[in-house]
């Protein structure tokens, strides 16, 4: 398809997408900022510590860890050293597979979690969700399922 033959976004799809990516943007930049002044957590860090908690055994594979919090393979392991520097998560190798490798959430990490967990939410109130009315909330939940529901190319 030629460049000349797109049809341009009209104003009102524009603002609409460009919307959606602004809000993400100071969002996730606020929630960041919160939880590293209160606790000395990223909020990338803290979605790995929460994935892990409600993970069967509070353990994930490192690819199913990638997956979960959005970023490549180098990117978690990474993310994981850190975690595992602090104490926070423990890799554990996985019996019957040489190949696989778990990130376990240790008791200090739950702790940490659990320590954060009143900023981060307060923070979600106070940032996004206090701007919407209960059907504001239920029409943008309907929609983001919508998005999330589309089979993968």
């Amino acid at each position: 398809m030629q460049a000349s033959s797109v049809k341009q976004l009209s104003s009102l799809e524009l603002g609409a997408w460009t919307g959606l990516l602004r809000a993400h943007a100071a969002l996730v930049h606020e929630l960041d900022r919160q939880l590293e002044t209160a606790h000395g957590l990223p909020l990338t860090q803290y979605e790995v510590l929460l994935y892990l908690e409600g993970a069967p055994e509070h353990r994930l594979r490192m690819s199913e860890l990638a997956r979960s919090v959005l970023l490549s393979q180098s990117g978690v392991t990474r993310l994981v050293d850190r975690l595992q520097q602090r104490g926070l998560v423990v890799r554990e190798p996985c019996p019957e597979d040489r190949r696989v490798l778990y990130a376990r959430l240790t008791p200090d990490g739950a702790r940490v979690l659990a320590a954060a967990r009143p900023t981060h939410l307060a923070g979600v109130r106070d940032l996004f969700l206090r701007h919407f009315d209960e059907g504001e909330l239920k029409a943008l939940a309907e929609a983001w399922e919508r998005l999330v529901d589309q089979p993968q190319a």
